[in-house]
């Protein structure tokens, strides 16, 4: 039976999976506090560490931040880049478990204990394994959402074992989406089914079931951990420092790493252990820039476009409404009132 009523506003969901969703929108170059303007969530109680939220906010949250994404893939990227098999207790119960079955049965469980927005029934059959998903909640617009949140999330951790999926939705196919199959390798995306679930074919299995490979796998997820935060800081300081000189189209991670004789991956993995990434800083800079532009001068948007690194005044003003929820054109009416 789903829930509904009273049940939508008990707090039932760490605030943690919210803080996820805001940095992935910015990475995405969608200002956070925008996002929560309408869910009746301060910020100051997503960053206590012990608080929870109901799902009523949750669903809040997710609506504004499909409506500034406009990009119906984005939620299984979300789900992708939980990063759960990070979690140390469930790291240690996979690096143990040697039986496939037995595994991914851990991982439902695991999903049901982390994520409750969603419930998941498994069974096995000739090779086969099945997960499919059930409403607990009356999710209407937003199921597709909360649907791939849980197929990234489950992609995320069963691919440590195996290398085959196939992802069944019970809605249509997004038009407006990317080709499913270039999300993930080993993956084939069917809509229209009678029901949410993955399939899984045990032929299919990694071999990554022994202790030494597991072991190996999870102290590389970890390794992140042991470098120097200290110097992490100091390049997403420089990489500022970068973007602020050219905040154009020479702003590329491409053209800032090579300003600083580092390679893009190595800029990515020091600005994700300083708690950035690249598209945050160089939106928050042109923010600035644009800002000052609109009030401070008659520089024409097309003009403002271009010095920001936009093709066009369109790109840059839906770019805008996402930074700080205005359009250039109310932040100059604004300004001259």
């Amino acid at each position: 039976m789903k829930n509904q009523g009273m049940a939508l506003d008990v707090p039932l969901i760490s605030a943690r999976y919210a803080r996820r969703y805001l940095r992935f929108l910015q990475s995405r170059g969608i200002n956070g506090t925008v996002v929560l303007e309408n869910s009746g969530v301060d910020i100051e109680k997503l960053d206590n560490p012990d608080s929870y939220l109901s799902m009523k906010q949750v669903c809040d949250i997710l609506r504004q931040g499909n409506e500034l994404l406009d990009d119906p893939s984005a939620s299984f990227e979300f789900g992708r880049e939980l990063d759960l098999q990070c979690h140390g207790l469930f790291g240690f119960a996979l690096l143990r478990q040697q039986d496939f079955p037995k595994l991914i049965n851990m991982v439902v469980q695991y999903l049901r204990v982390s994520l409750p927005l969603m419930d998941m029934e498994i069974s096995c059959q000739a090779g086969l394994i099945s997960i499919q998903l059930h409403d607990n909640w009356d999710l209407g617009d937003l199921k597709p959402t909360i649907t791939n949140i849980y197929m990234g999330s489950i992609y995320s951790l069963a691919s440590l074992v195996c290398r085959k999926f196939t992802f069944e939705f019970d809605f249509p196919h997004p038009g407006r989406s990317p080709n499913w199959q270039q999300l993930s390798n080993g993956v084939e995306a069917l809509f229209n089914r009678p029901a949410n679930r993955v399939l899984m074919p045990l032929s299919a299995r990694q071999a990554r079931n022994d202790e030494a490979s597991m072991a190996g796998f999870l102290a590389s997820a970890r390794s992140r951990e042991q470098l120097n935060k200290d110097d992490s800081l100091r390049v997403a300081s420089r990489v500022r420092q970068q973007i602020i000189s050219a905040p154009g189209r020479n702003s590329s991670l491409e053209r800032v790493a090579e300003g600083l004789g580092m390679s893009p991956r190595s800029v990515r993995r020091h600005l994700s252990l300083a708690g950035y990434s690249f598209s945050t800083i160089r939106n928050e800079v042109r923010e600035t820039f644009a800002t000052r532009f609109l009030e401070d001068t008659d520089m024409p948007l097309g003009k403002i476009a271009e010095h920001m690194g936009y093709s066009d005044q369109a790109s840059f003003s839906k770019a805008y409404r996402g930074w700080t929820g205005k359009t250039p054109g109310e932040v100059r009416r604004a300004q001259r009132q």
